[in-house]
């Protein structure tokens, strides 16, 4: 280990000896900042103002929830979130609390919804088919709307697949139009020929690991990818043939792709019980 490294693991090492309590402290206030974030995301008690405080592997949970459920359901977040052994669930049931969650949650289906809008807008950026695009997004209650005038079919249909592809997403209505004076001019330009600068391979791998972690068809915790110089190669296992298309399908619309691998994507084998 190089000297200064050795140095900083030492000093790191002297300070939580010398300081255990300031140690602990940084400790706890991660996991306290972890968990909130927990609940806050969660889509049944973000409307409710829980209190988090943590010592050591134990949480202390206060506050009001309207019903047992979200009591319990608070109680099991907390304990599904690594480092936290113990809960003390001292929450209050407080069925008068019904108007204002109905509140917070509306407020909370805005949010979710402009999260949506913003995913999909971001997916759309980051495909070579419809990155210049002018594509307007909007969702409400999980419906998204797709509107403008683009110049080739194949933007269009590409937008409605990503919108409806997309993680809490309900419904679509694609209301995209073709632009035919566009779609002349397009005919006429080079075929082939690349937009922009080659993005780094870090921004190709990014875009396609953050495509699969937003589409509801896979599960992009079981998918790697690598990238040199835009040929991506694709491993790690999916649950059908199906589901290897559409791996291989996203990584190739994404800018600076040149080539997908998916040889090494394995589907799995089901184990007759």
């Amino acid at each position: 280990m190089p000297f200064p490294f050795r140095a900083l693991a030492l000093g790191v090492s002297l300070l939580a000896i010398a300081h255990p309590a300031a140690a602990d402290a940084v400790h706890d206030a991660r996991l306290q900042g972890a968990l909130q974030t927990a609940l806050s995301l969660n889509p049944v008690l973000n409307p409710y103002r829980i209190k988090v405080e943590v010592d050591g592997a134990q949480a202390q949970l206060s506050g009001e929830v309207e019903n047992d459920v979200e009591r319990r359901l608070a109680e099991d977040v907390a304990l599904a979130t690594s480092g936290i052994d113990k809960v003390q669930n001292q929450l209050q049931v407080n069925a008068s609390l019904v108007e204002r969650p109905l509140e917070l949650r509306a407020y909370a289906r805005r949010v979710e919804d402009a999260t949506l809008a913003a995913v999909i807008r971001a997916r759309l950026s980051w495909s070579r088919v419809t990155e210049k695009a002018p594509i307007e997004v909007n969702s409400d209650n999980g419906v998204v709307t797709l509107r403008g005038r683009v110049d080739s079919t194949e933007a269009k249909e590409l937008a409605g697949v990503v919108a409806r592809t997309t993680d809490g997403v309900y419904l679509v209505n694609n209301l995209v139009s073709l632009d035919t004076a566009a779609m002349a001019k397009a005919r006429n330009a080079p075929v082939g020929l690349p937009s922009g600068p080659q993005p780094s391979d870090g921004w190709i791998v990014d875009k396609i690991q953050s495509s699969y972690r937003f589409s509801r068809n896979l599960d992009g915790l079981n998918l790697k990818v690598v990238s040199e110089e835009g040929m991506v190669r694709l491993s790690g296992e999916v649950v059908s043939p199906e589901q290897k298309t559409i791996a291989s399908e996203i990584a190739r619309q994404i800018i600076g792709v040149r080539g997908v691998d998916a040889d090494m994507l394995k589907v799995a084998t089901k184990v007759e019980g």
